[in-house]
C-alpha cells in the first residue's frame, strides 16, 4: 500500500521567531509537515521566504502583521504585507480571513448558546485596529455598548457615511483619497485623535465585561483590570492564558482551535485545507466547513480561574415620600423651607432617572457573581397616583434604556413602581431587557419572615421541623398573591381557612390544595370575623385598597399578622391599636458576599426580597422576565426561593409599618401578649 503524501504548509509571520517550529502531524485523514518562520516584523524577508518555500511547499500562510506591530517589531503601512501576500502565485498563499471569519462567528455563538444572554448588553473594547469585523458584528446582534481603542472605529465615520447614499458617495472619494495620502502624513493626523481614543478606551476598558484584542495587542494596550472579565482572542499559548488567569479573567475564548501541541494561527489551518485541494482549485467556506467538521475542530473556551460567571443587573427604586429629599443634599435645603415640601415633590416626579448606588462584591456559594446598578426615578408613590399610568412607563423605560447602557442584562421594579397599571406588564414587553417585580420572592420572603417571628415571638407551638401547631387564615386567599401564601401555609400548618367574598374561586382554590396533599385540614369563609379570634398566622392579601379587611381589635394575643397586600391592608393605626400583635409587613434577605451598597434602610448586604430576586435570577445567569402582573405562579413562587438557598440567601430582618423589627421589639410583643392573654384567662 503506497505511503500518503505529506503535505507541507508553512506559515511564515512577521512576529518573532521564537515560537518556530517544525512538526509533523496528522489531522482529518491527512498527514502534514507544519512550519513556523517568524521574521521579527522584517517585510523583505518575509517575501523571499515565501519564494523559497513555494518552490518546496503545498501552501503559504501569512499571518502577524498586527501582532508584530504590537510588540513594536514593524512600524509600516499595514497594507505592505499584501505584498507579501502577493509574492507567489506557484502555490496558493493565505492570510486566514475567511477562516477567522467563520471561527470567530462561531465562536461568539457558540458562548450565546451554551450561557444564554452572557453578551446581553455586555460592555465591550475591541483593542488594536479594525480587524475584528466578524467579531464584531456578532456581537453587535447582543449588545450596542461597544466601544474602540481605534479612533475611525471609535467614532464609526464609515458606517455614519454610508448610511446616507448621498455621503456614501462623497465617502468613498474621500476614502480613495486617504488611502493614498502618504504614511507620515496620515501619522501626523491619526495622532491627536488617536490619543483621546487611547484615553476613552482605557477609561472604558475598567468597567468593560469584554476585551477583544490578539495578546500581543492587550500587551501593549495593558493587562491592568482584566478581573472578572472575558477576553476575545485567538491562538493562545498555554503560557499566555496562564497569564491571563493569574490576572483574574474568568473566561477566555479562543475563536482558533488548537488540535495540536505547537500554536497555529487561522491562516495555517486555511492554508492546510488549500494544500489539500485540487491544484488551481480555490478555496470555499464550504471546504472551510468540511475540514472542520472531518477534523472535528472546535473554538476554545477557557476558564484559568475555574468555573465562574459574572452577572449585572438594575434596579429601580424610588423615595416613599417627601422626607427622602430632605435627606438628599442637593435638596434638603430647598425641600425643608416652608410650602416647598410640595413643590420639590412635583417637580422630582418629572426628572430623568439618575443612578443612585453601583452594587459589587456580591458572591454565591457557587462562585457565580454580580455586579448591578440602583437607579432612581423621582416620582413618590403620590405623584405616580396623581398621574396616569403611563406617565410612570415612561419613567421606567427611561431607567431600562439606562441599565442597557451600564451593561445589565436584568432590571428589577421596586416598591411601588411594580405595583402602578398593569404591574410590570407594559415595562416588560417595551424595555430593552428582561423585567421582574420581584413579587415571587416577595411572596416567599413575607412568610419566610412570619414563620421566623412565630419562632422568634415563643408563643405559638412550632416544632423542630418547622410546623405550625396552630390556626392560619388568608384574607384575599382568592388572589394571584393570596393564593399562593394558601398552598405554603397549608404545608407546614394543622388547619387553614381560605377567605374571599369570591366564593367560586375559594372553592376551586380549596379543590386545589387538597389535591396536592396538604398537611392542613383546609376550610373556606366569605368572611373572617368568624374564626378571627382563634388564629395564630395571619396573612391579608387583598386588593383593598384601603379598605379595612379585618377588626384588628378581635385578633388574638400574639398572633402574627403578615401583609403582603400593596398597597397594604394595615394601617399603621390599626398596628398601633395593637401592641400585643406582631404585623410584618415584608421579610429582608442577606445577599451573598461582602456587599458594598449605598444605604437602602436596611443593615449593610440587606436588600428587599423584591431586589432580592432580581440578584438571584442574575446570580443563577437567568435573564428572563419573571415575575409580572398581577397573577403569581405558584412554581414560581417555589423555584424562586430554592434557588435562593442554593445561591446563600438568608432571612436577614422583619420588618413592620415603622421599620425592621428589634429584639427589643419581639420582647414587648410577646410581654404585652402573654399579659393580655393572662388576663382573658382571668376574665373567663
Amino acid at each position: 500500500m503506497p505511503r500518503r503524501k505529506r503535505l507541507v504548509v508553512v506559515n511564515v509571520t512577521l512576529q518573532s521567531n521564537e515560537w518556530d517550529y517544525d512538526e509533523r502531524v496528522s489531522l482529518a485523514g491527512r498527514d502534514y509537515r507544519l512550519i513556523r518562520v517568524g521574521t521579527s516584523g522584517d517585510v523583505k524577508a518575509a517575501e523571499d521566504l515565501v519564494w523559497k518555500w513555494s518552490l518546496k511547499a503545498d501552501a503559504v500562510a501569512v499571518s502577524g502583521v498586527r501582532e508584530a506591530e504590537a510588540a513594536g517589531l514593524f512600524h509600516g503601512d499595514v497594507a505592505e504585507i499584501k505584498k507579501v501576500e502577493g509574492t507567489t502565485k506557484r502555490v496558493p498563499v493565505r492570510n486566514g480571513v475567511m477562516f477567522a471569519d467563520v471561527l470567530q462567528e462561531w465562536a461568539i455563538r457558540r458562548v450565546q448558546a451554551e450561557m444564554p444572554g452572557y453578551f446581553s448588553n455586555a460592555r465591550v473594547v475591541v483593542v488594536g485596529p479594525a480587524m475584528q469585523d466578524r467579531t464584531i458584528a456578532v456581537l453587535r446582534e447582543f449588545t450596542a455598548n461597544i466601544d474602540f481603542e481605534d479612533a475611525m472605529q471609535r467614532t464609526d465615520v464609515p458606517v455614519a457615511l454610508n448610511s446616507n447614499p448621498i455621503t456614501a458617495k462623497a465617502a468613498q472619494v474621500g476614502m480613495y483619497a486617504w488611502r493614498h495620502t502618504p504614511d507620515f502624513l496620515k501619522h501626523g493626523a491619526e495622532a491627536p485623535a488617536g490619543w483621546v481614543s487611547d484615553k476613552l478606551a482605557h477609561w472604558a476598558a475598567r468597567d468593560a465585561d469584554v476585551i477583544v484584542g490578539a495578546y500581543s495587542e492587550l500587551e501593549r494596550f495593558g493587562l491592568e483590570d482584566l478581573a472578572g472579565k472575558t477576553v476575545i482572542t485567538s491562538a493562545i499559548s498555554d503560557e499566555r492564558l496562564a497569564d491571563l488567569g493569574s490576572r483574574g479573567v474568568d473566561l477566555v475564548i479562543d475563536a482558533t482551535p488548537q488540535p495540536f501541541h505547537v500554536v497555529v494561527v487561522a491562516s495555517m489551518l486555511e492554508a492546510m485545507v488549500a494544500a489539500a485541494l485540487p491544484e488551481g482549485r480555490t478555496v470555499t467556506t464550504n471546504d472551510l466547513v468540511e475540514f472542520v467538521e472531518s477534523a472535528q475542530l472546535e473554538p476554545r473556551l477557557l476558564q484559568p480561574n475555574g468555573d465562574k460567571r459574572k452577572s449585572r443587573f438594575a434596579f429601580v427604586i424610588h423615595p416613599l415620600s417627601t422626607q427622602y429629599f430632605k435627606n438628599v443634599e442637593a435638596l434638603g435645603t430647598i425641600a425643608s423651607l416652608p410650602g416647598m415640601g410640595g413643590v420639590v415633590e412635583r417637580a422630582m416626579a418629572y426628572a430623568p432617572p439618575f443612578l443612585y448606588s453601583h452594587v459589587t462584591g456580591i458572591v454565591s456559594p457557587t462562585g457565580a457573581e454580580a455586579e448591578g446598578w440602583l437607579i432612581t426615578v423621582g416620582g413618590t408613590p403620590k405623584e405616580m397616583l396623581a398621574h396616569p399610568p403611563e406617565f410612570t412607563y415612561s419613567r421606567l423605560l427611561d431607567a431600562a434604556d439606562m441599565s442597557r447602557k451600564l451593561g445589565a442584562q436584568i432590571m428589577g421594579l421596586g416598591a411601588f413602581t411594580k405595583v402602578v397599571g398593569d404591574a410590570g406588564v407594559t415595562v416588560a414587553k417595551q424595555a430593552p431587557l428582561p423585567v421582574t417585580t420581584g413579587n415571587s420572592y416577595s411572596a416567599s420572603g413575607a412568610l419566610w419572615a412570619a414563620h421566623a417571628a412565630l419562632r422568634k415571638l415563643g408563643i405559638a407551638d412550632v416544632d423542630d421541623d418547622g410546623i405550625i401547631h396552630g390556626k392560619a387564615m388568608v384574607v384575599g386567599a382568592s388572589g394571584a398573591i393570596g393564593s399562593v401564601c394558601a398552598r405554603l401555609l397549608a404545608l407546614v400548618t394543622d388547619e387553614l381557612w381560605l377567605v374571599s367574598p369570591e366564593t367560586a374561586k375559594l372553592l376551586a382554590l380549596k379543590e386545589d390544595i387538597e389535591s396536592e396533599h396538604p398537611r392542613a385540614e383546609v376550610h373556606v369563609a366569605t368572611d373572617p370575623s368568624g374564626v378571627l379570634s382563634d388564629m395564630d398566622v395571619i396573612v391579608t392579601a387583598t386588593s383593598a385598597a384601603g379598605n379595612k379587611v379585618l377588626d384588628i381589635m378581635k385578633v388574638k394575643p400574639g398572633c402574627v399578622i403578615t401583609d403582603v397586600a400593596r398597597p397594604l391592608d394595615m394601617s399603621a393605626e390599626d398596628v398601633a391599636k395593637r401592641p400585643d400583635v406582631l404585623v410584618i409587613e415584608s421579610g429582608e434577605i442577606e445577599l451573598p458576599g461582602e456587599v458594598h451598597m449605598r444605604n437602602i434602610g436596611l443593615p449593610k448586604g440587606v436588600a428587599y426580597a423584591c431586589l432580592a430576586e432580581t440578584v438571584v435570577l442574575a446570580l443563577e445567569g437567568r435573564y428572563e422576565t419573571f415575575t409580572v402582573g398581577r397573577n403569581i405562579e405558584w412554581p414560581k413562587v417555589k423555584e424562586i426561593y430554592q434557588l435562593g438557598l442554593k445561591h446563600g440567601m438568608k432571612l436577614a430582618t422583619i420588618s413592620g409599618v415603622r421599620g425592621v423589627y428589634t429584639d427589643e421589639d419581639f420582647a414587648r410583643v410577646r410581654e404585652a401578649a402573654l399579659e393580655a392573654r393572662d388576663r382573658m384567662a382571668e376574665a373567663t
